[in-house]
């Protein structure tokens, strides 16, 4: 029997569209392989034919906006206006990278070029009868050449949450092609005829650009990305998904004959920390604020600050409380998703110690996949002895009230890492207890914010997104911006190869105008001189 990937429409809890079959073990199997063929006829690709291929994806996603925004919001529910946002995210994330690979710099280009007069002094005390201790005799300096080259294929599984921006033609994928990777993309069973349309636009872009065959397919359902991360030919994965999946395909790809990278986004609580200073200031925006941002999306964001941490007294009960019911919430993606919200929002009202300001509704008078925030209390000296860390994914947040500073440092202490955390503080009034906090969230978290909210995460340069586990499996990377780039390339050194033979980022003429250190110093002129060759 065929399985398949049945959408659903999130307004209605009825199918809509055509059932996706999943994809069979040999075709998995073929289209792996024809990736790993397809790796060095990319990588070889001059930079600029590299980055057109990225900007040919986004003019083509550009092309079927419409058909494109229209079928997202079928099969997610995440309204037109929110979808059509998160595509031009996504083409800027394409076009971001096209400038990257063309600029060159994130190829890393060192070259330290030899020393004649270390190799002729290592000679002469290695073989002059030199009585000094081994380790003081200088080793020898021959010419070395380094630069970042492409891992190879790589799989990716998209996201139910953001159907554009990481999904099929998402920032994975483009950093994957940026640094001259193939891709398998494992479909989203949340969005299955969205994956394929937009697969079929994609490798339709990157052939009509010149890109390699085999270098970009899609396959679906869970059997097909199990294959994925344990084919020979996969090279590392890129992941976006729950703790529990991410855990299971990290250990999958853990023991592999040939262990491969694994980059898993996962789930993050995300806490926000009010100050005394800052809520005497203003309570009540930053109880707004703290609202808008958790419920937004029906609280389905990655970034959604689920532990309010304010002090005892606050008096911010009824404006929480008023603002949640409130809310706008779209629907949320899937009838399984609503299942866990209500189960796990369900277990936080009923634990020991906690008050309920917004109690758990078990039914809610519409169709489709829609629920009503959550929000309860728990004194952070009961947190610290029972920490509620587990993630509910949606519109259900836990506020965490303190007594002193101890208490507070006390319950902070429990928490595990996070993809970003936020301190709102006076930082006249309160100076060393702001840097206080944010020294203590440099060490727990991938991004720490200053008196604003954690959903809405630039594409730029700068940003990191990532985290200690268990936000993700590789705190070192992220998946956003430019340098998410850096986890699928490695490192190879040349030593004393003729300039010939060097691939062409390191010749002595530099040929390709890139940016290279050079004994230190950074240019992007030619190696001249008695050292050049």
């Amino acid at each position: 029997m065929t399985i398949v990937d049945q959408p659903t429409s999130p307004y209605t809890g009825e199918p809509v569209g055509d059932a996706i079959a999943h994809t069979a073990p040999e075709e998995v199997d073929r289209r792996a392989a024809a990736a790993g063929r397809a790796a060095e006829p990319l990588a070889a690709l001059p930079l600029p034919r590299r980055a057109g291929l990225l900007r040919a994806v986004a003019d083509a996603l550009e092309a079927d906006r419409e058909a494109l925004v229209g079928l997202a919001d079928a099969e997610t529910g995440l309204g037109e206006v929110r979808l059509g946002g998160e595509l031009t995210r996504t083409t800027v994330q394409l076009a971001m990278f096209a400038d990257l690979v063309e600029e060159g710099s994130f190829l890393d280009v060192i070259i330290d070029l030899p020393d004649p007069e270390a190799d002729d002094r290592a000679r002469h005390e290695r073989g002059g009868g030199d009585q000094r201790r081994p380790e003081a005799v200088p080793p020898p300096r021959p010419d070395l050449r380094r630069m970042l080259v492409p891992i190879g294929p790589v799989a990716v599984f998209s996201a139910g949450n953001f159907p554009f921006a990481f999904s099929v033609a998402g920032g994975d994928t483009a950093s994957a092609i940026a640094a001259g990777c193939p891709v398998v993309v494992k479909a989203h069973p949340g969005h299955p005829g969205l994956s394929a349309r937009t697969g079929e636009i994609v490798a339709a872009a990157l052939a009509g650009a010149g890109g390699p065959d085999g270098g970009f397919a899609v396959v679906h359902g869970l059997d097909a990305g199990r294959a994925l991360v344990t084919h020979p030919a996969i090279a590392a994965v890129g992941f976006t998904g729950s703790l529990a999946g991410g855990r299971a395909l990290f250990d999958l790809a853990c023991s592999r004959p040939d262990p491969i990278p694994f980059y898993a986004e996962m789930g993050s609580l995300n806490p926000v920390v009010v100050t005394p200073a800052a809520v005497a200031a203003r309570g009540a925006e930053v109880a707004r604020g703290f609202v808008a941002s958790y419920t937004l999306g029906a609280g389905q964001f990655c970034t959604k600050p689920g532990l309010l941490f304010l002090p005892a007294g606050h008096g911010l009960d009824e404006v929480l409380a008023v603002e949640s019911a409130s809310a706008g919430l779209p629907p949320m993606l899937a009838d399984r998703i609503v299942s866990a919200f209500r189960r796990g929002s369900a277990e936080l009202a009923a634990t020991d110690g906690v008050r309920t300001l917004l109690p758990p509704q078990s039914t809610v008078e519409t169709t489709g996949y829609r629920v009503s925030p959550v929000l309860v209390a728990v004194a952070a000296a009961r947190f610290a002895e029972r920490p509620l860390i587990e993630e509910c994914f949606g519109p259900a947040a836990v506020i965490v009230e303190y007594d002193s500073t101890a208490d507070l440092e006390a319950a902070l202490e429990t928490l595990p890492g996070a993809l970003t955390a936020t301190v709102h503080a006076e930082v006249d009034s309160e100076p060393d207890l702001a840097r206080s906090l944010i020294n203590r969230f440099k060490d727990r978290a991938g991004r720490v914010i200053w008196n604003g909210w954690p959903t809405g995460v630039a594409v730029t340069a700068a940003q990191h997104h990532g985290g200690p586990w268990p936000a993700t499996s590789a705190p070192l990377h992220t998946s956003v911006g430019s340098t998410a780039v850096r986890r699928f390339l490695r490192p190879v050194a040349y030593q004393s190869l003729p300039d010939p033979l060097l691939p062409a980022a390191l010749r002595d003429a530099n040929p390709l105008g890139l940016p290279r250190r050079v004994n230190g110093r950074s240019g992007t002129g030619p190696i001249t001189g008695p050292l050049g060759r």
